[in-house]
């Protein structure tokens, strides 16, 4: 069962990319699976069909797809490759920052750039403060007119393949969070380079590096927003983007019940296929709740961004929520197979893999109930 409201706009797109997926996507996953390396060939494919910037507004020359169909489009990849999901989704993240606070001409020229097949990447995480933004430490100093940017990120997706990345550093260590600012830096500025490639346990067709920033001159022109805006830029872009970056979860978890039943028909110990036994009736009923629970509450979050409305706490809802009942399905899957499940010739045991992280980026679910706890309690 998929979803069932979806329009006729919405069933046309996702066809369209199911199909080139399916087609382009599909056979060369297990190679770049192996090598852990992000299929540059499909992602210029994907800009050949006119795809680039789906999640760029029409003002700027996208597509203005709302964040309901982005999600939806989001699952499509997911049923493929969660890892070239996250990559490509990644690839216009630049564009939620600048238009989170930027100017005109800021806004202009990134959707340009990411319309035109261009890749950024969002510097934030750092090896001491992970899910804590205030805790950055990278450092941007006024100078004349132009800041001099010195630190260390890691864990950035898309930063061995950005052209240009969005910065958040600190330019008054005095006032915490609200000292921290962001700022507009290309690949090729003196200064930048690229560490280290992870080596992950999942998601391998995305790609993950540090990236370092010594004495690196960024003219203020380039800085998004005033000094002391980075942390509510960030928290901004993150709120919107929460819905749909969990969207390829949905489509996994899809997947694998869809894998789970096929097992379920066809595997028959003891004269007869394992679905007539009421045990697995129970393990599949129970997936699919979960499944078309966890794909309301998404499209639901989206639903509400799209209005306009604040989703903070029911955005860290989403993400959490989704993330863990993907997991169980997907593990359930893997039981139900057996052996199967857990050899390397059958996908399953790829897709538990590839499920695990989204419990830790955007923020840990730790981090998302503490977010949801503080907003029920409210003042105490």
């Amino acid at each position: 069962m998929e979803w069932q409201l979806m329009t006729k706009e919405q069933k046309d797109i996702t066809g369209i990319i199911r199909n080139f997926l399916e087609k382009e996507l599909a056979p060369v996953v297990p190679e770049h699976e192996e090598k852990s390396e992000f299929p540059m060939e499909v992602f210029k494919k994907i800009g050949e069909i006119g795809l680039w910037g789906l999640d760029i507004p029409a003002e700027y020359g996208g597509p203005g797809f709302d964040l309901q169909t982005l999600s939806l489009i989001r699952e499509e990849f997911g049923r493929v490759d969660c890892g070239f999901a996250v990559s490509f989704g990644a690839a216009t993240v630049g564009f939620k920052q600048v238009l989170a606070g930027g100017n005109e001409q800021q806004k202009q020229a990134m959707a340009k750039r990411l319309l035109n097949g261009e890749i950024s990447a969002m510097c934030i995480t750092e090896p001491q403060s992970g899910s804590d933004v205030a805790g950055t430490k990278t450092r941007a100093v006024l100078s004349g007119d132009e800041y001099i940017i010195n630190g260390t990120k890691t864990f950035i997706t898309n930063g061995g393949l950005a052209n240009v990345y969005i910065v958040v550093a600190v330019t008054n260590p005095d006032l915490g969070s609200r000292g921290l600012s962001c700022f507009i830096v290309e690949r090729d500025t003196p200064g930048v380079s690229v560490g280290k490639e992870e080596n992950k346990m999942g998601i391998r067709l995305s790609n993950t590096t540090d990236v370092v920033f010594q004495n690196v001159h960024v003219p203020v022109e380039n800085r998004i927003g005033e000094e002391g805006d980075g942390f509510k830029i960030v928290m901004k872009a993150l709120e919107k983007s929460r819905p749909i970056c969990i969207a390829p979860l949905i489509g996994m978890a899809q997947r694998a019940i869809e894998i789970a039943a096929e097992y379920c028909r066809v595997r028959t110990p003891y004269g007869k296929p394992i679905g007539k036994l009421q045990g697995i009736q129970f393990k599949i009923a129970d997936m699919e709740i979960q499944l078309q629970t966890a794909r309301a509450i998404m499209m639901y979050a989206a639903k509400v961004a799209d209005e306009g409305k604040p989703i903070s706490c029911l955005g860290s809802v989403s993400k959490t929520y989704v993330s863990e009942a993907a997991f169980t399905i997907i593990d359930e899957a893997l039981q139900i197979l057996g052996g199967y499940g857990y050899s390397k010739e059958y996908p399953i045991e790829k897709m538990l893999r590839d499920v695990r992280v989204y419990r830790i980026f955007e923020g840990t679910n730790e981090v998302q109930r503490q977010i949801i706890g503080k907003t029920v309690i409210g003042k105490c």
